[in-house]
């Protein structure tokens, strides 16, 4: 690995001249595997060693075939960095501190979520700590990797999580809304040198100063969208100063924040390195690879822009409008909903976060919220492969079909099955107790439904 003399010195200012010998000597070595469980997709966990601060979180001992994994397609966990997931660790550290609300959802964004890891993370806190009382959206600007982040957030199955694909500033059109947002913004990728080689080729002192100034950018653009008082958790993957504390510092100063990391993030788990306004995740010292965290929250005698506070905090609570759907559907999912037709796609949409998601798309692109149930056809409904993932499916809604690993990954690979016992219609295909998609039984041969562009490429030996 080549790395220029100004990076060390980087390195060094960050954390300290003896740490920075053992992150470099680490860089060259092997990038470690783990994954973090779905506490709400039970299956046979891996073997591994626990990462400290993911209670759901694995380190595995090699890097399995994923994509042949039946319960990978199902959302049973998500493949994630484990420095990665500290993060989370510390959402769930501050979220005790976040005034819950009484009349609405408890409103958090994930801003710069693609591909998902962050997402389902906080999608699985939120849902551990509140149950049904919160919305999630994540979002991410670039339409190529929002796609890929809709698709994870399928696969997690949580329906109370939103995507949307828009750039930070459009958030200050929803002032206050946000009670915390994560902000794990684009940078430099130092923490990234031993699974991109991009990122070391890429790397200089300009494109850190480049870096800097976006996530600043970022930082002012949505800040009017946190509600005063609300957290702002900071963290990206590289190691500098410049795009780590020096930015804390600067959203304190700039934007009427106060640095609070230390007052609710008091672990002291082997290899973290304290900086003078978070911590620093740095190879050689932990498992997994770089990443920076801190916390910040706005101050609570201003409005969302800033300026003093004028009366109370915009609320969103327009009515959604109501669409006639076939009233079957209802008989689909185990919560109550509100349902609207997309494109010819029913969709589901929790009673409870019916009017913020209506709201969102006052003001945002939004992707994806809820769940899709199926597509009409006449008087049918074909059911959608969301459905079958989704935590408010209705699991006897078609009769189920246990199959062993071979027929779950013909079925993910689109080949064709039959099921001469099963009652024709449409089929729920369930492997090791969770449902991976739909099949239509036609007696003689089944339509299989999964869906054209999640399919299994690969050559399957079975």
């Amino acid at each position: 690995m080549v790395l220029t003399g100004p990076f060390m010195e980087y390195l060094e200012e960050a954390i300290g001249k003896e740490n920075a010998l053992v992150a470099f000597s680490a860089f060259d070595m092997p990038a470690s595997v783990s994954v973090r469980m779905n506490p709400f997709k039970e299956c046979k966990a891996f073997e591994g060693n626990p990462v400290p601060w993911s209670m759901h979180g694995l380190t595995l001992p090699d890097r399995p075939v994923f994509t042949l994994d039946p319960l990978f397609h199902a959302g049973a966990y998500y493949v994630q960095d484990s420095s990665s997931m500290f993060v989370g660790h510390v959402f769930r550290s501050i979220l005790p501190a976040v005034d819950l609300p009484s009349d609405r959802p408890l409103r958090v964004l994930d801003l710069c979520a693609a591909p998902g890891g962050k997402t389902t993370d906080l999608a699985a806190s939120l849902r551990e700590a509140t149950g049904d009382g919160f919305m999630l959206v994540a979002n991410e600007v670039m339409k190529s990797r929002a796609g890929v982040l809709a698709g994870n957030v399928a696969l997690w199955g949580d329906p109370h999580v939103a995507v949307t694909s828009d750039d930070p500033k459009a958030f200050a059109a929803l002032p206050g809304f946000f009670d915390v947002i994560v902000a794990d913004v684009p940078c430099s990728g130092e923490g990234m040198f031993r699974k991109d080689a991009q990122a070391v080729e890429q790397w200089s002192e300009d494109n850190v100063a480049l870096c800097q100034a976006r996530q600043r950018r970022i930082i002012a653009d949505v800040w009017p969208a946190l509600a005063p008082g609300g957290m702002l958790i900071y963290s990206t993957c590289t190691f500098n100063r410049l795009e780590n504390d020096s930015n804390v510092k600067w959203v304190e100063a700039e934007l009427g924040a106060e640095c609070v990391f230390g007052d609710y993030v008091t672990d002291d788990f082997k290899g973290l390195i304290r900086t003078e306004c978070g911590c620093s995740l740095v190879p050689g010292f932990v498992d997994g690879e770089g990443q920076y965290c801190s916390v910040l929250r706005k101050g609570r005698g201003s409005c969302a822009d800033g300026t003093p506070r004028q009366g109370k905090n915009m609320r969103m609570t327009r009515a959604p409008k109501k669409e006639q759907v076939p009233k079957s559907v209802e008989r689909l999912v185990n919560v109550p909903c509100s349902f609207r037709t997309r494109g010819g796609t029913v969709v589901a949409v929790p009673s409870g976060i019916t009017a913020d998601v209506a709201s969102l798309g006052e003001a945002l692109h939004v992707l994806a919220a809820g769940c899709a149930i199926g597509m009409l056809k006449g008087s049918d409904l074909v059911p959608d492969a969301d459905l079958a993932l989704s935590l408010i499916f209705a699991s006897d809604a078609f009769p189920r079909v246990e199959v062993d690993r071979n027929v779950a990954l013909a079925y993910l690979h689109r080949d064709a099955l039959t099921f001469p016992e099963a009652p024709k219609g449409y089929l729920t295909i369930v492997y090791d107790g969770l449902p991976l998609g739909f099949v239509k039984n036609l007696g003689n041969r089944c339509n299989n439904l999964y869906p054209q562009g999640r399919r299994i490429r690969m050559d399957i030996k079975i």
